[in-house]
């Protein structure tokens, strides 16, 4: 599986893309850029699928990824339930600009 390496090592990069998705589902939306936004889409549209599942294992992969009990709670209780019916592109890229500082593309990840 190809993947971004976001100019971190791998401890670095799971880490962020994990804070990343949590605050996805916590939130509904982050703004980050647009790199990181593609890999956090990948990981949240797997994640919200093994939600769907409804079951005890998919609970447990769920709470090994994200960091918060809560999100995983609101995961499979709010999130999920919205999009059975759907069979994928449960989340939304939007592009926002460049960033003032460094002029790196930005973009508001959201769940649709």
């Amino acid at each position: 599986m190809s993947y971004r390496k976001l100019g971190r090592n791998t401890g670095h990069r799971k880490a962020m893309l994990r804070n990343l998705v949590t605050s996805l589902f916590r939130d509904n939306r982050i703004e980050t850029t647009e790199p990181r936004a593609k890999e956090v889409k990948k990981i949240a549209e797997k994640l919200v699928t093994l939600a769907k599942r409804n079951d005890l294992n998919a609970r447990r992969q769920c709470l090994d990824y994200i960091y918060e009990k809560e999100v995983v709670k609101k995961l499979f209780d709010d999130i999920a339930p919205k999009y059975v019916e759907r069979p994928g592109g449960y989340t939304r890229i939007v592009k926002v600009g460049v960033r003032k500082g460094d002029a790196a593309s930005m973009a508001i990840l959201e769940l649709i």
